[in-house]
């Protein structure tokens, strides 16, 4: 049986995005599933000493472009949301509280969560507004604010974003194929060829 394909995200990437709009289907086509992995980009850089891409000169103004470029590759109207870059915790915590009752329900979730941020331009780092998207999806709103606040899902996520990085994860997306990473949106043409020779 083939293997699953890890796919390590920030909500905050806009990469990891765009990655998202392709990777179900690209696996989908190869025969192979998906787990999903948010994680917090600030714990991996800490370890790498990178920084977020629009903080950093000189690849401000191109990453801007690149963004809108990649949009309109993939179809998206693409919008920043105000502020960015934004902490995920609460929308990293809800995914992982969903998928361990509905893995496929927690996907759901993540992408509608990608769109507000980044089709919509809202602020997604509200926990009333996670809270809310998900009630939308018929979850109980009240059992799920209650269990963002909970040590046991605070640990959850804590886990896994220490996983992530202990496992070499640095970026968004970061995506772990038979056991080999591949960084970035724009590695998925080399996903794909990975995924039609069985390697190389």
């Amino acid at each position: 049986m083939a293997s699953t394909i890890d796919f390590y995200f920030d909500f905050s990437s806009p990469y990891g995005f765009f990655a998202s709009l392709r990777i179900d289907d690209l696996a989908s086509h190869y025969g192979r599933t998906v787990k999903w992995r948010p994680f917090l980009l600030g714990a991996a850089f800490k370890q790498s000493g990178m920084k977020p891409l629009l903080d950093i000169p000189l690849k401000n103004d191109y990453v801007r472009h690149d963004f809108a470029r990649f949009g309109r590759l993939l179809g998206v109207k693409f919008r920043l949301p105000d502020p960015f870059p934004f902490a995920a915790v609460a929308s990293s915590r809800a995914f992982y509280w969903l998928d361990a009752k509905d893995p496929a329900l927690a996907k759901r979730f993540a992408k509608a969560i990608y769109r507000q941020a980044y089709v919509a331009g809202v602020d997604t780092t509200n926990i009333d507004f996670v809270c809310d998207l998900a009630a939308g999806m018929g979850v109980k709103r009240e059992e799920l604010k209650e269990a963002l606040g909970s040590a046991e899902i605070k640990e959850t996520l804590r886990k896994e974003v220490d996983a992530a990085v202990a496992r070499g994860v640095f970026g968004s997306p970061y995506i772990v194929v038979d056991g080999e990473p591949f960084w970035g949106a724009d590695r998925l043409t080399q996903v794909e060829e990975w995924l039609v020779t069985g390697g190389w």
